[in-house]
Formats: structure tokens, sequence, C-alpha cells
């Protein structure tokens, strides 16, 4: 079975073509020019191309994005560094339902990060492979991912090494978690035992001054671009933009999540909240469980959980005796289907 790769290689030389001169005009003979070599050529215009790059950057009115490039080796790690092992994750799917739907592309970087200052060291560790679904790939995720059906034909995860990759990892971090945890989980058992974070869910980017956390929009504040929704490239996207310092926090967002990993998240539901605290509770930003008919919201810690209590019990339970439930979600359940530890929160 044949791993898969992205082709970010300098292209073939271009030559240039012979132009027919017209006829009937008198031409002056010249000294012929000596042949500019190929790759001669592609170097000018990298360079001509880096020049102008350069020029529009410190030009107020425009913003240079390049392709991003992915880096395969961060340097020897200082001496004396502790680490610990980040796997980045992404998958791309038959859709979005994982009781339903099927992985058709895994792909991970596996990368020791420095925990002193939070950037990777050492050589990353790439793995990328098509996985048959056994059943046609609907046309929408075709056109999303450009996988077809003929490509993921009789093709399937190297469980060994999937296995073997994940089995060292202290951390598995993916930009959306809670889609891609499910998947693999129900795909192979090793990554049910491990330490999650999501890099969407996880960093608030909205504090942190961006438009969006969506990936390519991330990619596109740090000045890059990239073809999105193919899963190897999107992993070599999501470390880049983790290696960097956040937007308003010194701290890289890899810092960031190998902190949240080790802090316990809370799922709230304000059970018997009063129907005209609705638009409090909506502005707050909870979400209405139509099933469980409640609303509930998700706290990174358990200071924040005492503060939301406070609010609650003020603003939507106006100060009457209430309880609400809480769900204990620690990094080895959490983004998982699997539920957490439940109890009740007097108020």
């Amino acid at each position: 079975m044949s791993q898969l790769s992205f082709g970010f290689e300098v292209p073939e030389g271009h030559v240039e073509p012979d132009v027919p001169r017209a006829r009937g005009k008198s031409r002056k003979k010249t000294a012929a020019l000596p042949a500019r070599s190929a790759p001669e050529s592609v170097a000018t215009a990298q360079d001509d191309a880096a020049r102008m790059a350069q020029t529009l950057q410190t030009h107020p009115d425009y913003k240079v994005l390049r392709r991003l490039v992915p880096c395969l080796d961060y340097g020897a790690p200082p001496a004396g560094a502790v680490t610990q092992r980040v796997l980045i994750l992404d998958t791309e799917t038959t859709g979005l339902d994982a009781r339903q739907e099927k992985i058709i592309e895994l792909a991970m970087l596996a990368v020791d990060v420095d925990t002193a200052t939070g950037l990777p060291v050492g050589r990353v560790e790439v793995y990328e492979d098509f996985e048959d679904p056994g059943k046609p790939i609907p046309p929408a995720i075709v056109q999303i991912t450009g996988i077809d059906s003929s490509m993921v034909q009789g093709q399937s995860l190297n469980d060994a090494r999937v296995n073997e990759m994940v089995a060292r990892a202290d951390l598995i971090v993916a930009h959306n978690a809670g889609f891609d945890r499910p998947f693999v989980e129900a795909r192979l058992p090793v990554f049910a035992d491990k330490a999650w974070a999501c890099s969407f869910a996880g960093i608030d980017w909205k504090a942190q001054g961006t438009g969006s956390a969506k990936l390519e929009f991330l990619a596109h504040e740090c000045g890059w671009f990239y073809d999105a929704h193919r899963a190897q490239v999107d992993c070599h996207a999501l470390l880049q933009v983790l290696a960097r310092p956040l937007p308003k926090d010194p701290h890289t967002g890899l810092a960031r999540l190998i902190e949240a990993a080790r802090n316990t998240r809370y799922k709230l539901r304000a059970v018997g909240a009063p129907f005209e605290s609705k638009d409090k509770l909506k502005a707050r930003g909870y979400r209405w469980d139509s099933d469980g008919r409640v609303w509930s919201t998700t706290l990174p810690s358990h200071q924040a959980l005492q503060a939301e209590g406070a609010w609650l019990k003020e603003q939507v339970y106006s100060a009457r005796a209430a309880r609400v439930v809480i769900e204990a979600l620690d990094s080895r359940v959490q983004f998982s289907v699997r539920p957490g530890l439940v109890s009740e929160l007097p108020l």
C-alpha cells in the first residue's frame, strides 16, 4: 500500500517557445543570445516574484499571501529540553455522522514540542492513507475533497502504523476534535485512551482578535494560502498556525493546548431555566438542546464554572434556589461521544 504525498517541489523549468516571425518583414541580423537554462530561468522568475512580494508587503494597501510549504524538520531541541509528543490529526469522511459514515482519508503529523517554549522541535513524522468506505462517496464530498471512489478502491489504513504512532503520543490535536475523534475512535480503539485537545474550541480565537476560527482563515492571517480539504495539507497548515505566538498572547497555540489538556472542562445544563431567560442565555453563548429541552454551555475551568453559577443564579433564576447539571470532561473524554462524570451544582 503506497503512502500519499503532496507535491510542493519546485516545478519543472519553463522553456520559452519559438515564436514564428511575421512573413514579408525585413529582419536585421542579430547576434544569437546564449540560451538560458531552464533551472536558471525558474530561479530568476522566483527571485523576481520574491522581490515583487517584498515590495507589496511593505505597502500599506496590500497584503501578501504565500503558498504554505510544509516543514518536516524544526531543528534540534535545546539542551535539557522537556518535550511532549503531539499528534496533529485530520480526517476526510463520507459524511458528518460518525455512527453512519466512514473515514476515506486519515493524515497525522507527530512532532515533539518543547514545553518551555511551546515550539515544535526535531523531525516531523508523517502518515497518510486512503480507506475504502465500502460504499460510493457522495458527490458533495467528492466536490469538497477531490477524493472519488476510484481513488480509495481497495485501500485501507495501516492499522499497525497508526497504532504505533498514537501509542507514543502524549496529546492528540485536531481543529474540530468533536468531529474527528468519534470517527477515529470508531475505527481504531487506540484513540479512545488518549488526551485530546481541539484547536477550534480550545483557543478563544475571538478574544485573540481573529475574525474567524476556520483553519483557512487563520492560515491567511499568518500570510499563507494552501489547497484545503485534504487531510495532510490541513495538518501541515494547523501545525504551522499553532507553532506561532497567538495574536494577543506571547504563548504559541501549541503551548495553550498542552495547558488546556491538563484542565477539566465542564458542560453545564441550565435545568429548569425560565422561558423568558432564553434571550439572555442565547446572548451568553448557550445552545438549545432540543432533545434534552435544556440550554447548555461548555466552560474551560472550575473557576469559570463557579462564576457561571453565580451569573445564572442572579440573571436567570432570580436569586431563588436552583440546581444545574454539570458534566466534567477531562482530556481523555472531551470531544468524544462518551459521557463524563455527571453531578448537580446547587446555586
